[in-house]
């Protein structure tokens, strides 16, 4: 399990993202954090913003695919997108993330490993 952090401008921009990666199962929680002020160097200056902290749960092996629909809706010129792997995970937390991550839904997946 991964947790997929980014930042955006607006509520609405982040909840736009992360709905789309829940329609295509590409994570299975989105959790919205906000607003925040964000301080950092941008293009040689000093930038101060409000932004708001999306983190979405995830597989490792779906990250390219979570990164690339990120980057496509995302309106940041270098959007922060990361990764950071969970050490430990409850289980029965790891197989609902596993079912609801994956192409067939959770009771099917486990009628299928039968």
């Amino acid at each position: 399990m991964i947790n997929v952090i980014t930042t955006v401008d607006s509520r609405e921009t982040l909840e736009r993202i992360g709905r789309l990666l829940l329609e295509k199962r590409l994570v299975a929680c989105l959790q919205v954090i906000g607003p925040v002020r964000s301080v950092y160097w941008w293009k040689g200056r000093v930038e101060e913003t409000e932004e708001w902290i999306g983190i979405m749960k995830t597989r490792r092996e779906l990250y390219p695919d979570v990164e690339k629909e990120i980057r496509a809706l995302h309106p940041y010129e270098v959007p922060q997108i990361e990764a950071i792997e969970a050490v430990s995970v409850l289980a029965a937390y790891g197989r609902w993330l596993i079912d609801e991550t994956s192409s067939v839904t959770g009771a099917e997946s486990r009628e299928k490993d039968r």
